[in-house]
């Protein structure tokens, strides 16, 4: 521990300056300015190095926090990143897109502001880029065993990076033309720029494992052919069945899903010509009046794209009540918080609308034009309609922001014959199995729509879990198990 009183000496939680609003919208870069080794040695040093760490157990990786901390405190950065990188395979991914719920755990959040554990993370990494720290990791010995990674999100590229330095060949199948997910097409680039996404995969390429794009497995190779060219198979194509919202006037030409508009303006950013007649985007709110339905960080992403688009307005629609500023008492610590919270996005504009739902859409020769709605108020577990609150609101684009519900089942999963649980999840064992042997889940997949952090630890038990399959012992950490899971 750097500096016992260092809490009492710096009370203030400091995070980077936000680059100025007109200025970050004429751009899509990182929203954030540059953070100085001195303030950050500062605030690590708020670390109390508690005889309990809590926010081990906010983090799902385990990551060791108060220890990183104090090495970052003593300017050893170069232990601090292997420190980091031995619970954690990506923290440049969750460094900037966590929710960080182990700040939520932080002792110091009792009384004070918490540590600002993420910000300290996201610096590690890039200091261990920036010094070219981050070397491919090479096996001692191959197996000769092949294993099949179907999706590269996150807990796929965890599942892959971790077996393949156990010695397996591992070759990834990605559907889309590019690695990497939904942080490649999910994540807009103010949030987290691809490059951070490119650079670890050539590390990963380096250390041996392979990436084949433009596989739809279920459909270019089918589940039998995937069972018999390898060992075993991890599924980690994530919950990419899309909440949708079958209310009057959905057919209108107008109402998007998130997920058809923010893979299109990512393509554009990686230099894809994806345009129309006009030499724009096909989905594009340049002076249009947008809403939003839904409030969590996928309208967020919304949120921010259409700004830097040129929408006119944007409102964003929450059907749930605005949550306090300050910590509800329904999540008391260590537990995360729920409060209000001002994203990037949220800071650039928009208005915020709560306790509201839409009853329908509306339009003019098959194009929407509008919505009717309503405000809601949540009694005895249901939301009921606040009589004489009925408004309608002009729109010219709608995105539908509100979740997903599991899993693509057609094709793949349902060649191979695996089982589902309540929630349409992919079903599987203490052993992160499913009912078909030899094969596998992690991730989204199997938990159902969750957090960066979660499928990452999923991605590195399931990895150990093959490799006990495989050769009846392994030396792979495992943080989790599938019980130890909280459904969401």
């Amino acid at each position: 521990m750097g500096d016992p009183s260092g809490f009492l000496k710096i009370t203030k939680r400091e995070l980077p300056v936000r680059r100025p609003v007109p200025l970050r919208l004429l751009d899509w870069k990182e929203v954030y300015e540059d953070f100085d080794d001195e303030s950050l040695k500062g605030q690590a040093s708020r670390c109390m190095d508690c005889g309990i760490p809590f926010c081990h157990n906010g983090c799902p990786l385990g990551n060791l926090i108060p220890e990183w901390n104090d090495l970052v405190f003593k300017d050893r950065w170069r232990d601090a990143i292997d420190r980091l990188h031995a619970t954690n395979n990506f923290p440049e991914f969750t460094g900037r897109l966590c929710p960080a719920p182990c700040e939520g755990s932080c002792v110091l959040g009792i009384n004070q502001d918490p540590v600002t554990i993420k910000q300290v993370e996201v610096e590690i990494i890039d200091h261990a880029f920036d010094n070219g720290w981050v070397v491919p990791v090479y096996p001692t010995q191959l197996t000769g065993k092949k294993i099949a990674v179907v999706g590269s999100g996150p807990a796929g590229l965890a599942a892959a990076q971790q077996l393949t330095r156990a010695g397996h060949s591992v070759t990834v199948f990605e559907r889309d033309d590019r690695v990497g997910g939904l942080l490649r097409y999910g994540i807009p680039e103010f949030k987290m720029e691809k490059r951070h996404v490119d650079r670890r995969l050539a590390q990963m390429t380096a250390e041996g494992t392979v990436f084949k794009t433009g596989v739809n497995v279920g459909v270019d190779i089918t589940a039998a052919e995937l069972r018999a060219q390898f060992d075993a198979v991890v599924l980690s194509g994530g919950a990419t069945d899309r909440r949708d919202l079958p209310i009057p006037g959905r057919e209108l030409e107008g109402i998007y899903q998130a997920m058809e508009y923010l893979p299109q303006a990512n393509r554009v950013q990686q230099g894809d010509q994806i345009t129309d007649a006009e030499g724009l985007p096909p989905i594009n709110a340049r002076g249009k009046k947008v809403i939003i339905i839904g409030g969590g960080d996928t309208g967020a992403d919304c949120l921010g794209t259409a700004h830097r688009q040129g929408a006119e307005s944007i409102h964003q629609f929450e059907i749930m009540p605005r949550p306090p500023h300050e910590r509800a008492d329904t999540t008391p610590w260590p537990t995360y918080p729920l409060m209000f919270r001002v994203s990037s996005a949220h800071e650039e504009g928009g208005e915020r609308v709560y306790s509201v739902n839409t009853e329908k859409f509306v339009g003019e020769n098959g194009k929407l034009t509008g919505l009717h709605g309503h405000e809601v108020e949540f009694k005895a577990g249901r939301f009921e309609k606040v009589e004489g609150s009925d408004f309608t609101m002009d729109a010219d684009i709608v995105f539908l922001a509100m979740g997903f519900v599991g899993s693509e089942k057609p094709g793949l999963l349902t060649d191979l014959g695996v089982e589902f649980d309540q929630r349409q999840n992919v079903k599987r064992n203490s052993d992160w199995e499913t009912n078909v042997p030899g094969v596998f889940v992690a991730g989204d997949m199997g938990r159902g729509q969750s957090l960066i952090v979660w499928a990452i630890a999923e991605g590195r038990s399931c990895a150990a879990a093959v490799d006990t399959y495989l050769d009846g012992e392994t030396a792979l950490p495992s943080p989790i198990r599938p019980t130890d899971l909280p459904q969401r």
